[in-house]
């Protein structure tokens, strides 16, 4: 079952509870869709349902209708949701691949269970699977935006894993690759939920900028759960993005502070708190005297980089909720303020 996402006041009970009974037949047609004569594929797809977490990208198809004018959700807009799903699905198995992960979901990932060979097979399985169920709603503009959307997802990625261990990167590729492969998926969520209810193109457009933002408030939030948090609250591994050298708000914001000398220093250092993960029989050529992680962390938090990410992240929710302003005032659209204000609340 979908895990309880937002603490929500007693005036917006109605349309919680409509947009309950919305995800529930959407788990309804992403099982449906992938459902398998072949037992190892069932398996894979059964064990893919423990990393159903809040459904934040469906959710955001089903109110984007409502707020549009829709009084319920559409058979359409439920089959975009689960499509949507799907992808964002297999986003997560290949992530789990590129981080080595072993934990999400507060359980073990495919690749960690199966092998990165069939975790590979089975992402791809996952984004077959949405374009195949999308083409079912018969609409040329839907499975275009599915398509050139699944494109953009995985050239952020390809952007991202360029540099991996590239220091010189800036604020402004970081940005970059926030809105490829996590931001624009969700605008796409807010986009066709608007499109399928009738909205123009004005609308359409600002709901995509809705979605947008709070995709890359998200990421900023989720890389300060990386740094920030504990698996045990954050239901996944934790502490990758350092030990992968993938360089997040905070530690860029920390980095523009220093000078080149102290940048540099710093930058060994945080080789260094990389080459920590290397197993024992690979660390040959790595330095004994290495400088923890937490050491790291705590710098972070020191030099005010956390707090100023923190800062961008909340900056973006406010111009994300901005946008909202173009719809007529209703429970929905309260619902789509209150999750964006709620992204950058999560946990760590």
């Amino acid at each position: 079952m979908t895990q309880t996402f937002l603490d929500v006041p007693p005036e917006l009970a109605q349309v919680q509870a409509l947009l309950a009974g919305s995800l529930a037949r959407v788990e309804q047609r992403f099982d449906e869709q992938l459902a398998s004569d072949l037992l190892p594929v069932e398996q894979l797809c059964a064990h893919i349902e423990r990393y159903r977490g809040k459904m934040l990208r469906p959710s955001l198809v089903i109110l984007a209708g409502m707020a549009c004018g829709a009084d319920t959700a559409s058979d359409r807009h439920v089959t975009i949701a689960a499509v949507c799903e799907m992808v964002h699905m297999a986003t997560l198995v290949h992530d789990d691949i590129l981080d080595e992960a072993e934990n999400r979901r507060r359980g073990r990932t495919v690749n960690h269970l199966y092998g990165n060979e069939a975790a590979v097979i089975l992402g791809d399985y996952l984004i077959a699977s949405a374009y195949h169920l999308c083409t079912t709603i018969e609409s040329l503009d839907a499975a275009r935006l599915i398509g050139q959307v699944s494109m953009t997802l995985c050239g952020g990625e390809l952007l991202q894993l360029h540099f991996r261990d590239d220091y010189s990167l800036d604020q402004r590729t970081y940005f970059e690759i926030l809105d490829r492969k996590t931001a624009a998926l969700i605008g796409v969520a807010c986009h066709l939920g608007a499109r399928l209810a009738g909205a123009d193109e004005p609308t359409q457009t600002a709901l995509e900028t809705f979605g947008r933002r709070l995709g890359v408030a998200f990421q900023v939030q989720d890389d300060l759960i990386d740094l920030l948090g504990s698996e045990a609250v954050a239901g996944k591994s934790v502490g990758k993005d350092l030990e992968k050298g993938k360089l997040t708000l905070p530690v860029l914001l920390h980095l523009e502070q220093l000078t080149p000398e102290h940048r540099g220093r710093f930058i060994d250092r945080l080789t260094s708190a990389g080459n920590a993960s290397v197993p024992p029989d690979q660390a040959a050529d790595v330095p004994a005297d290495r400088e923890t992680a937490a050491t790291l962390r705590d710098e972070l938090v020191e030099s005010g980089a956390v707090k100023n990410a923190r800062l961008h992240a909340n900056r973006l929710v406010a111009e994300a909720r901005e946008t909202l302003r173009v719809l007529p005032p209703s429970p929905a659209r309260e619902m789509l303020d209150l999750m964006a204000r709620a992204v950058v609340e999560r946990e760590f």
